[in-house]
């Protein structure tokens, strides 16, 4: 048998044997000094542990809770007591009566359908589950479905599919908005705006866009609603956005400090929603872009050159005037009975 070498390049079927990788030691001719610690490398993703301290906030929202306070004492002294367990809500008696409640180290679960999830009757910590089974970085921002098949194999509460899915409709203008921003824009105007905030009432689906810059604070929104928007709309009894739960709570309570008075509406956090603000911002985006070919300035007739900001009022015009095909009516025609009267270029 005669052994000869061929070059890897003209190899053809090469093998195992033939690419086996040798040891990176010196004798190796490929050698490579590698260094004494090792590098680790540090990534950006959030991630969530859940420590004792959730749980004992878990434990400490039973006491506040007449049904889970109750079930808690019912089950932690393994006796059934017919006069506490006439005062549980029928929701939670049907529950209790068919053995779905198990409590293990002072914690109701529900035990239904191959699931074993934690029972919760705190807002602020179903607010949590919420964002973290559908804003979280691991969690994707998908759809309702999706949210909630990962929602209940670690949280239940009553009714919680209802409350996944649900979006306050209101009965009147101004009650519920939808809140976005739009971001990574070139600087424009004297105060270098770099985003701009779209607010949409889902009464009547009059928008609302002010510029705004990227790193503004939950006082810096606070104060740009309050001198911009509040005096025409009045304030709001409910918020829906995307935005962080702690983000939206700040806001409030900077919406209110003016007025001098303690935070009464209600903030909840929702994990669907219609898609009004975000199909906005895309119907404005087209529209700035339509005018805007040269980094996002425009160029009248005149040759005066205009930032993106500066064309903002003149869009939010053209949309209020415009149909919208939920409604089959203008927000101007729902907004003041009528159309306003502006100039067309002919």
């Amino acid at each position: 048998m005669t052994i000869v070498h061929k070059a890897g390049n003209v190899h053809k079927n090469a093998d195992g044997l033939s690419r086996w990788e040798l040891p990176n030691t010196p004798e190796n001719p490929a050698y490579v000094p590698t260094s004494a610690e090792p590098q680790i490398p540090i990534e950006g993703a959030r991630t969530t542990d859940v420590g004792t301290e959730f749980f004992e906030e878990v434990r400490d929202s039973y006491k506040l809770d007449k049904n889970c306070h109750i079930l808690t004492s019912i089950l932690d002294k393994y006796c059934k007591d017919a006069a506490l367990d006439s005062s549980v809500d029928d929701i939670w008696k049907t529950s209790y009566d068919n053995g779905i409640f198990p409590l293990f180290d002072g914690i109701l679960y529900d035990r239904s359908k191959n699931t074993c999830a934690m029972v919760l009757c705190s807002r602020m910590l179903i607010n949590t589950i919420l964002l973290e089974c559908h804003d979280n970085i691991y969690s994707g921002n998908l759809s309702e479905d999706r949210t909630m098949e990962r929602i209940k194999t670690c949280a239940w509460w009553p009714s919680w599919r209802k409350h996944v899915i649900e979006t306050k409709y209101p009965s009147t203008p101004w009650e519920v908005v939808h809140m976005e921003w739009v971001t990574a824009l070139p600087p424009g105007g004297d105060k270098g705006y770099n985003d701009f905030l779209v607010i949409v009432d889902r009464y009547r689906k009059t928008p609302i866009f002010l510029p705004c810059h990227e790193d503004d604070t939950a006082m810096d929104t606070g104060l740009l609603i309050w001198n911009r928007v509040i005096y025409h709309t009045g304030l709001f009894e409910n918020i829906i956005s995307n935005r962080d739960p702690n983000f939206t709570s700040a806001l409030w309570n900077n919406l209110h400090k003016p007025l001098g008075t303690k935070l009464s509406f209600s903030t909840e956090y929702h994990t669907q929603r219609d898609g009004l603000a975000e199909r906005m911002i895309q119907t404005l985006e087209d529209m700035i872009r339509r005018l805007c070919a040269y980094g996002l300035k425009f160029k009248d007739s005149d040759g005066f050159t205009h930032y993106w900001c500066t064309l903002i009022p003149a869009l939010e015009l053209a949309y209020k005037t415009s149909i919208h095909a939920s409604t089959g009516k203008t927000p101007t025609m729902l907004e003041k009975d009528g159309t306003l009267n502006f100039q067309l270029t002919l």
